[in-house]
Formats: structure tokens, sequence, C-alpha cells
């Protein structure tokens, strides 16, 4: 027997639409950002796409898909508990738990990430050094350069195969 989704008492609830769930266990900021999430394949039910009003219920595994393309974060959550009220980030955290492959996984990915950026240098490069960099970037054809670029050739400035080039 269904009850209806909004109803104040959230404890006799058996199933709730797949965005009303996102929104209340807040994954999205708005039913309409679930609702995105959900039709743009960022939400996956049992591994497939589903449709926005997909409805779920306690045991359901979901998989979904945050963040920019290059910082994006994959969970697996399995629903713990339905509700058709967004609350604060505690009682969120009840209505979901994370697997275990899941949680190895990001924090992995994480690393990952961590591992790939530069080392950033203590300071930004003078004049002097940026006319260098900008000389040598002229010598080998390279229009334009932005500030991060900038920044990543002042700090491989300090390896010896650069140093005769910059320098």
């Amino acid at each position: 027997m269904k009850k209806n989704a909004n109803a104040d008492d959230n404890q006799g609830l058996v199933k709730i639409r797949l965005d009303k769930w996102l929104w209340a266990a807040r994954f999205y900021r708005t039913r309409t950002l679930a609702k995105q999430a959900i039709e743009s394949g960022r939400v996956h039910y049992a591994g497939s796409r589903v449709k926005t009003s997909k409805e779920i219920s306690v045991g359901d595994k979901l998989t979904i898909r945050q963040g920019s393309a290059t910082a994006m974060t994959e969970k697996t959550v399995v629903v713990e508990a339905l509700s058709a009220q967004r609350g604060n980030a505690t009682a969120a955290e009840v209505l979901y738990s994370e697997t275990k492959e899941s949680e190895t996984r990001r924090a992995y990915y994480a690393e990952q990430r961590k591992l790939a950026n530069l080392a950033r240098p203590d300071n930004k490069p003078n004049k002097k050094k940026s006319d260098a960099i900008y000389n040598v970037l002229k010598v080998i054809k390279i229009k334009t350069v932005s500030l991060s670029h900038l920044l990543a050739m002042h700090h491989m400035a300090k390896f010896p195969l650069l140093n005769d080039a910059i320098v």
C-alpha cells in the first residue's frame, strides 16, 4: 500500500520519486537540479539510466556522478530510508549509505587528482624572469600564455635543463 509522498510522516513511505529523494538527501540543492542530473544521465538506478519520475524504495542502489568534468566524483549509494522533506545534513545522512567500493574508488581518484597537479612555486616570477619565459615561448612559437602557464614555466625554471634556456 503506497502512501502519498507529501504526507507529514515519512515513516509510512514505501516509494518516492527519485528526484524528490535526491533533493531530500541533499545531493542537489533544488529538485530542478536533481531533474537535470537525472535527465543528463548522471544518476543511474541499478546500472541504467532512468526517468525523473522513477519511484525508488529502501534497498535500491543508485550511482550518482557530481562535479565538473575535471573533478567528477561518482558515488554508489544504497537507499536506507525515504523522506519527502528536505532536512539538515544530519537527517540526510540517515537516508543513504555509500558502498565501501565507492568510498575507496573516490579516495583513490582524489589522491590521483592531487598528484596530477603541478607543485606551485613559492612566488610569482619577477619582471626579468617573466620576460625570459616569454622569450623562450616566442622561440617555440606559443602565442598566448595564461598566468598558470607562466607560473608553471617559472616552476620549471628551477630544473637544470630549462635554466640554460630561460636564464
